[in-house]
């Protein structure tokens, strides 16, 4: 029952494959996904990761002394208790309203009384 579709056939899938990779490239490609994000505000560097690391270190060396702290994205009780040198247990003693769950950016902590 060889009438001459079979081969054609045969060489529809792997072209139908290529075409489905190429397309996917392309979308991912113009989205940015693999350059670091597609938004304008992450290639500025609000959400490079080597800019933060510097802000952060900026934040360190001038950190010592001070009686408050803002909150930046990403950060943690954790992380800010160790940059300010305290515990997380004495922020929380003097931020009884704060919920360590729910940090947002721009949100202020005592670090000192």
């Amino acid at each position: 029952m060889e009438d001459g579709r079979e081969p054609n056939l045969r060489l529809l899938a792997p072209a139908a494959v290529a075409v489905f990779t190429l397309l996917l490239l392309i979308v991912v490609l113009s989205s940015g996904a693999l350059s670091g994000g597609g938004s304008e505000e992450a290639s500025n560097g609000s959400g490079d990761r080597a800019s933060q690391s510097s802000r952060r270190g900026e934040r360190r060396g001038r950190g010592r002394g001070r009686r408050t702290y803002t909150v930046s994205a990403g950060d943690t009780l954790a992380s800010i208790a160790r940059r300010n040198d305290t515990t997380v247990d004495r922020l929380q003693e003097l931020n009884p309203q704060l919920d360590p769950q729910t940090l947002t950016a721009g949100q202020k902590l005592k670090l000192r009384e």
